[in-house]
Formats: structure tokens, sequence, C-alpha cells
């Protein structure tokens, strides 16, 4: 097995990379995920790994999903966040996108916290807008 080297620049949260997920198909490559972990975690030299949520492009059917246009990330096709499935992935895993990619808002990711909560069964906590 060849070792993984480090990306060469500090994921961002918001930041749309590419990362293998556990729970993928082994036969699936890569898919587009985005950065949500605090800038503290992701900069820290001594924090090997990220929080990242997936995204698909199978439109947006449960409250936990944010869907986005291909505007708003610079992927081909319209997608969909997936916040019930957040998850921590190593910093060495991450894979730069080839094509640039647009950073995710700060409202968006509030909605990716939205949805966590959502997922964990705690509607209650979120409030009004």
């Amino acid at each position: 097995m060849t070792p993984q080297t480090p990306p060469a620049k500090s994921p961002q949260r918001g930041e749309i990379w590419y990362a293998k997920l556990p729970s993928d198909p082994p036969d699936k490559d890569g898919r587009p995920v985005v950065i949500v972990s605090i800038e503290a975690r992701n900069a820290h030299e001594r924090a090997t790994t990220v929080l990242v949520a997936p995204l698909s492009t199978t439109p947006a059917k449960m409250a936990t999903h944010i869907p986005l246009s291909p505007g708003e990330t610079g992927l081909s096709e319209h997608s969909t966040i997936q916040a019930e499935n957040i998850t921590t992935v190593r910093k060495i895993s991450l894979q730069e996108p080839k094509q640039k990619l647009r950073r995710l808002s700060e409202n968006v990711i509030q909605k990716v916290a939205r949805g966590a909560v959502i997922a964990l069964g705690f509607p209650e906590l979120i409030k009004a807008d």
C-alpha cells in the first residue's frame, strides 16, 4: 500500500473536496464532500481528521437534505448535501478537486448543522428563522 501524502493546503470550512467514504461501495471513486468542521480543527497541525458531509446527485427528499445548484457548487449537476451522513475523514484521504469549485456560504453550513440536529432526533432545538 502506498502511503498517502497530505493535501498541499489545509481544507477550509465550506470547501468542496473529494473523498472515498467508508460507507461507499468498494468500487466507487471519491465523491464530493463539503468540509463542515471548524477552522481551528481544519488548520491545526496535529488534527489529522476533518468533518465532512457528502454530496449526492439524488434529489433532496428529507429534512436533512440541502439542495444545491451547479451555480452554488461549481459541479456540473444539481447536488444534495446529506446532513444525516456527516462523518470524519483523514486529511490525507482528501483529494483536491481537479476543477475550480466554489466555497459554500456559512448560511449553507448552518443548514447542514440544522439537518444534523434533525437527524439526531432533536428538531425542537432548532430555532425558527
